[in-house]
């Protein structure tokens, strides 16, 4: 019996679990089992929010480089008013290289083969956000969805589809009048808007994904510490009741040589 429950206790200190296999204990194994494997699902998960975060902050960083060159463009629309054709010439070429920015901004933005600002789709990105399992035992999959109606500036390769379409056509030179620069002012107005909106819903987005992320770990570290309580074996109380079963053990030796001696001093006396 004390070799049996020696043999136990090693093998509780040398793999740190008191439930290693289903016979030690089915009902523990089996849940901690199933919990490993979800575990595992949670990592995929979190690998996924860093993908997605990837894509939204990427997004959000062109997004705001944007908005500076549109402010910067709405400045220069202004001083072009009433300016000489000569001047509007000057400008023009300045606003040129602002418009070639916000394009090579938006059409750069690109993570992991994603580019949310120029782009032809017109579904939602999903990001894998949440791994659950019901008390039935079904699971299923959660997803963080980013619309992409309102936050793309061009379709693929910087063609026109997106919010900067109207803004991309501002010609100085070829309608310089002052009523033509107030139509483009009302253009670069309605950009920055809408520019403005979807630079904070990807703000948004990014934080969610943020907290999500936390979550996530959270919630895994949470699952690992469950399986731990489940299975994993007290090393300080195993190591205190191998030194008792080594002492038992060793006692019994004793015992048993300190009997042969005896036997055999007993025979003497018939010899």
């Amino acid at each position: 019996m004390t070799n049996k429950s020696l043999d136990v206790v090693q093998g509780r200190i040398s793999t740190g679990y008191r439930v290693a296999e289903a016979s030690d204990n089915a009902a523990y194994w089996s849940i901690a089992t199933t919990m490993r494997s979800d575990n595992k699902a949670l990592s995929a998960v979190q690998d996924a929010l860093g993908l997605g975060a990837g894509k939204i902050d990427t997004a959000y960083t062109a997004m705001n480089d944007v908005l500076k060159a549109v402010d910067e463009i709405k400045a220069k629309l202004v001083t072009a008013r009433g300016a000489s054709a000569e001047n509007q010439t000057k400008i023009q070429a300045e606003i040129k290289i602002l418009l070639d920015q916000v394009k090579s901004s938006a059409t750069g933005a690109s993570y992991a083969g994603t580019n949310i600002l120029a782009t032809n789709d017109v579904g939602p990105i999903q990001i894998v956000a949440s791994y659950n399992r019901s008390s039935a035992g079904a699971v299923s999959v959660g997803t963080i969805d980013i619309d992409l109606t309102d936050l793309k500036l061009f379709a693929a390769g910087g063609a026109p589809g997106g919010l900067a379409d109207d803004i991309m056509l501002i010609d100085i030179v070829t309608n310089g009048t002052d009523a033509n620069i107030d139509a483009y002012l009302v253009d670069i107005e309605t950009a920055l808007s809408e520019m403005s909106t979807a630079a904070a819903n990807l703000g948004a987005a990014k934080t969610r994904l943020d907290l999500q992320k936390d979550f996530v770990s959270n919630l895994t570290d949470s699952i690992e510490r469950g399986v731990g309580q489940l299975v994993d074996a007290d090393m300080n109380e195993e190591s205190t009741r191998l030194q008792a079963l080594q002492v038992q053990q060793q006692l019994g030796i004793q015992s048993l040589s300190i009997a042969n001696q005896n036997a055999q001093s007993i025979l003497a006396l018939f010899k």
